[in-house]
Parts: C-alpha cells; sequence; structure tokens
C-alpha cells in the first residue's frame, strides 16, 4: 500500500512538471511571436474599428482605421474627414483589440504615405496639413520622394490662380497628418 502512494505522488509531481513546462514553452514561444510585430501590425490588425490615436504636433484624432500602408494609416472621421497619418507621428493609440496582422502582398507592402499623398494631388481635393508650424491649407499640387508641395489658399475657395498667396514646400519628414474632406 506505501508503494502505492509513493508511485501516485511521483506520477502527480511528474503530470505537474510536465504541464509546467509545457505551460513555460508555449508562452516563451508567445513572447517570441509577440516580439515580431510591428506598431503597422497591431495597426492592421484593428482595420474597421473606432481607434483614437494621439499624434507629436496635433490635438488627438478619432475615427474608424480604414486603411494601413507600409509608413501610414487612414482614419475616416466624422463629418466626412480622412486623416492620412504618418506612423512616426503617433505618440499613443488607443481602442485596439489583441489582434495583429502582418502586411499582405507586395503591392500592399509599398503603398506609403507618398503614394497614398500622390493619390490626394491627383484628386486635387483641398486639405489641411499638420505638423508644420500652424495648420496649412490648400491643395497638394506635386509630391516628390520626401516632400510636397502645397498651393495655399482658404479651404472653402476653389484652387484658382486669384485664390492662391503661397507656394509651399514641405518634407513629409515634418508631417503629422493631413486632413481631406
Amino acid at each position: 500500500m506505501r508503494l502505492d502512494a509513493l508511485f501516485e505522488d511521483l506520477e502527480s509531481q511528474f503530470d505537474a512538471l510536465q504541464e509546467g513546462d509545457l505551460y513555460g514553452e508555449v508562452a516563451d514561444r508567445i513572447r517570441a511571436e509577440v516580439a515580431k510585430f510591428t506598431v503597422l501590425d497591431r495597426l492592421r490588425g484593428a482595420v474597421g474599428t473606432v481607434i483614437r490615436v494621439e499624434l507629436t504636433h496635433a490635438e488627438p484624432v478619432q475615427g474608424e482605421l480604414a486603411r494601413v500602408g507600409k509608413d501610414c494609416l487612414l482614419l475616416e472621421a466624422e463629418r466626412s474627414e480622412e486623416w492620412l497619418i504618418p506612423a512616426a507621428a503617433l505618440t499613443a493609440v488607443h481602442g485596439l483589440g489583441p489582434w495583429a496582422e502582418p502586411a499582405e502582398g507586395a503591392v500592399a507592402a509599398k503603398l506609403g504615405l507618398a503614394h497614398l499623398l500622390r493619390g490626394i494631388a491627383r484628386d486635387r481635393s483641398p486639405v489641411t496639413l499638420f505638423g508644420v508650424g500652424h495648420p496649412v491649407t490648400g491643395t497638394i499640387d506635386r509630391v516628390g520622394a520626401d516632400f510636397l508641395e502645397i498651393a495655399e489658399h482658404p479651404l472653402d475657395a476653389p484652387r484658382r490662380r486669384t485664390e492662391v498667396y503661397n507656394n509651399r514646400l514641405v518634407p513629409t519628414q515634418t508631417l503629422t497628418a493631413v486632413r481631406r474632406r
């Protein structure tokens, strides 16, 4: 009888050690996988949800996360506003779930801030730039590799030569956000 109790005790200790080892191994693997995630991977996992972002040189923005590029994100906010935000301008993000997703496909991995700015320039949409001192309004005329040129004019006026009061070159690294209505 004593030997039976001893064997049962040893078996239960062995089972507990195996469970502990398995738990530790799983936890280590999870930590190793999470260490591979980037901010953009975490944001891709939240596409379609409402988030709030804090920015370096602008007020926080809240909206539905519509798209995540290779170096930026697009939020759809109230009043039909779209916010194009460089990832480098983020200081905090609120409202993310526990998910993360890597970039899908070669094309999605290449679509970034400059590509989306060129689309806005092609649409001739009036915008407000943030992060360049005070907010600047106008129409983006050109987008280079690391800059954009904006024809400054009031948002409620179309881009006409008579309405443009300044042409400004802005390095894209200084942008905090671009708002399009």
